[in-house]
């Protein structure tokens, strides 16, 4: 097993690597105590001719290791004549994109290919180890801390069990996809997975992820403003949001609108932390900030869809559908539309879904236009449902 604990074997390892066709990556990271996750260890692997099992094809990187420059990893990350296989790749990509500002590419995820080739909804890595590599993770070693130093040879071999057997499973589901024809699709999803915007975090926009007791302008300016500091503040410091106020506090304040320290000390959700000299004057300014937003420029949201008379109905025709097609297909049902997508689609006139574009279109959107104007039935048979055009 290879442990890259210098810049200089880094450089070495990843100019090998830089010739192959692919690469398995993962991460390891801690961040239940910080904003931006911390990158323990980073396991790579290139293919190998002889079997999966050859160890010398597969290292790990350790960032933590005194004078660790990442570079030639990123460089790495972003050559573009190396395609970059990761297994649920969302987080591991915001940590590349956080820390060296760049997105591996071209990049596969084979959770995202694993649920078009029909393994289910968010197949896990252990799933497609034992159903495709028809081998075994020991799972001991899952919680491990993985800033704490040194690390067992035991958890070292469960770290890298995550990019060896990966190597087996991208050459299969690739070849699925091949067969099916089908990689256009993992395609759309994987710009999705590697576009910049993917990764950034607005503070001015993270009001949208707090659940408002209000549609009042008056009031959602002063949650803006309060989720803006929130969040500009938990960057600075390093600490997650709700460890500088949790989300029922922050309604709770801007419910209130506390003037002073002293009324902010009043109310009965605000933690002892945000009591504090420092964040209490950070609470009352954003307060004062978005009490004085100018009337047209405080947040509106809009008002929900009417719906179609009838449209629950037709909304559980279009879930049959769904199902349907997934069971025909060999796709998991979510990755084409959710439940919600669902109820949109029949409610709504001309929605902006995803289910509508792209090869989901393909997949099921077209059906679902079609059935919805009477052009398409649904007929139940022996064996499962058929779709019958209408004259």
């Amino acid at each position: 097993m290879q442990v890259i604990t210098t810049t200089k074997a880094l450089a070495d390892l990843t100019a090998g690597y830089a010739k192959a066709p692919f690469v398995t990556v993962d991460t390891e990271f801690m961040r239940e105590r910080t904003y931006w996750p911390q990158l323990c260890l980073v396991q790579i692997a290139r293919p190998v001719t002889e079997g999966d099992e050859v160890d010398e094809d597969a290292a790990i990187v350790d960032p933590l290791a005194e004078g660790m420059d990442l570079a030639p990893l990123f460089k790495l990350m972003a050559n573009k004549k190396v395609v970059k296989v990761f297994h649920a790749a969302r987080q591991d990509v915001e940590i590349f994109h956080n820390l060296g500002g760049i997105i591996p590419t071209p990049m596969f995820d084979t959770q995202v290919a694993a649920m078009v080739c029909g393994y289910g909804d968010q197949v896990g890595y252990e799933t497609l180890v034992r159903r495709i590599a028809k081998a075994e993770l020991d799972k001991s070693s899952r919680f491990t801390d993985w800033s704490r130093r040194p690390l067992s040879r035991k958890q070292l071999d469960y770290a890298l069990g995550d990019v060896t057997h990966l190597r087996r499973i991208y050459r299969e589901l690739s070849d699925l996809l091949d067969k099916s024809g089908r990689g256009h699709w993992v395609a759309e999803e994987m710009a999705i997975l590697t576009a910049p915007g993917t990764y950034v975090v607005e503070p001015e926009d993270a009001w949208r992820r707090v659940k408002a007791r209000s549609q009042s302008p008056k009031y959602l300016a002063v949650v803006k403003a309060l989720a803006k500091w929130r969040e500009l503040t938990a960057q600075t410091r390093d600490v997650p949001r709700s460890r500088v106020i949790k989300d029922d506090a922050l309604l709770e304040i801007a419910t209130a609108r506390p003037k002073s320290p002293e009324e902010l000390g009043k109310l009965r959700l605000v933690q002892r932390e945000a009591r504090r000299s420092e964040t209490a004057e950070g609470i009352i300014g954003a307060v004062a900030e978005g009490e004085a937003c100018p009337p047209d420029q405080r947040p509106v949201l809009p008002p929900p869809p009417r719906r179609r008379q009838g449209s629950a109905a037709v909304a559980d025709m279009l879930r049959v559908l769904l199902k349907a097609r997934a069971e025909e297909l060999g796709v998991a049902s979510k990755l084409i539309a959710s439940s919600a997508d669902l109820d949109v689609l029949a409610g709504e006139d001309k929605p902006d879904l995803a289910a509508l574009k792209g090869w989901r279109r393909e997949a099921f959107g077209e059906d679902a236009l079609r059935l919805m104007a009477g052009k398409l039935a649904l007929v139940a048979r022996p064996g499962g449902v058929q779709l019958i055009e209408v004259d």
